[in-house]
């Protein structure tokens, strides 16, 4: 149903179907929005709900949805494909009659689980408002549509990832807090936070990124884990949403072995938003669709070319560049792709073997392990 609304070859200046996706978006969060405003002791962060400005929120809420309802009025008069419009409408008929920017919040105190709904919200916003820009601005590939094969799944993902953020996050607390504990050192912990600003910057990325590398690597070099990690590399085409295919066990590992040295380092509150906002932004960035020449920085720091490489299925770049923020990690551990003074030609994995879409993908390791764990079964005993 909705690949037939969302059309991909829909997509073409003049035809009102731009104003339609847009009204689409804004609907779908402007609905969202409201369900934030009513369960928001269940479906918003700690961390984002307690810096929100309410009266801001409401203001803004109002005038997604005009919008919203404005575009999807034009995109229904002008436009042949009447369906986008009519989406559009369904959500912000939905909205209003719950509420729409008028529902009280009362007092409330956050459930132990949360889902980040206020999280995807302002993050999608943010994202689709910038990369999608800069990748129309600065492009790598000139003719890749911005509505390319795929985006539904990717879109998804991004959905879950974000959505289940609370989750991850309680997980992550259990596993550091219950086996890690007893490797605080308080004197390494004031020892960090004495260090100027700049340098716990850097110490917290550094940390981090040894801790991706290590963990990023293991997922390449053991078969069981790659089954995981093969999901984030079959996207066949790189932009800002590529990033977000990932499998909810690796995404939790992941998180949960990142953090783990950042804890135990004892680094303030402000350094991990700092951390936080950085780590969300490369990570985006990296897997775009832009083209920046960034010199010698290129040897220190991942970019958007470091990090393509590593999502190319080019035999050169198998098992190569693992690093998140630093890319000397690789130089200096041999594992970087060497000569990167052009673009690879083809992404994904090779064989093309991971299914299409998140439902298929999320099941996928668990196949594998099974028709792998099966094979050995039936093999006969030598």
């Amino acid at each position: 149903m909705l690949k037939k609304i969302f059309r991909v070859d829909s997509f073409r200046f003049g035809e009102g179907a731009i104003s339609g996706y847009i009204a689409c978006l804004l609907s779908v969060l402007c609905f969202l929005g409201v369900l934030s405003f009513h369960f928001p002791q269940y479906l918003t962060t700690p961390e984002l709900s307690a810096n929100y400005n309410v009266a801001f929120l409401r203001q803004l809420l109002f005038g997604s949805l005009v919008l919203a309802g404005s575009l999807g009025l034009l995109n229904f008069v002008r436009n042949k494909n009447k369906r986008l419009g009519v989406f559009a409408w369904f959500f912000v008929i939905i909205s209003i009659a719950l509420g729409g920017h008028r529902v009280e919040v009362l007092d409330y105190q956050h459930s132990t689980f949360y889902l980040g709904m206020d999280w995807f919200i302002l993050d999608l916003l943010g994202s689709t408002l910038i990369f999608i820009f800069i990748e129309k601005l600065i492009p790598h590939r000139k003719t890749q549509a911005i509505l390319r094969p795929e985006w539904q799944g990717d879109l998804n993902h991004f959905f879950v990832n974000h959505l289940l953020v609370g989750f991850i996050l309680l997980a992550a607390n259990l596993f550091i807090h219950r086996g890690f504990s007893w490797a605080i050192f308080e004197n390494v912990q004031v020892f960090i936070n004495q260090m100027p600003f700049l340098l716990q910057i850097f110490a917290i990325l550094l940390a981090a990124d040894l801790a991706q590398y290590s963990a990023h690597r293991l997922y390449h070099e053991v078969p069981v884990f790659w089954r995981f990690h093969s999901v984030h590399h079959s996207a066949k085409q790189m932009d800002w949403l590529a990033g977000s295919r990932q499998h909810i066990l690796e995404l939790i590992a992941t998180r949960c072995l990142v953090l783990t040295p950042i804890f135990l380092l004892g680094f303030s509150k402000q350094i991990i938003d700092i951390y936080v906002i950085i780590v969300g932004l490369q990570a985006v960035f990296n897997h775009a669709n832009v083209q920046l020449k960034f010199g010698w920085l290129k040897y220190i720091i991942v970019t958007p070319q470091f990090h393509h490489w590593h999502h190319s299925s080019d035999d050169v770049a198998i098992d190569r560049n693992y690093a998140a923020h630093f890319s000397f990690l690789d130089y200096l551990f041999g594992t970087a792709v060497k000569g990167q003074n052009e673009w690879p030609q083809a992404y994904g994995v090779v064989g093309d073997y991971v299914p299409v879409g998140m439902y298929k993908q999320q099941l996928f390791p668990f196949q594998s392990v099974l028709r792998m764990i099966g094979k050995r079964l039936k093999k006969p005993a030598s």
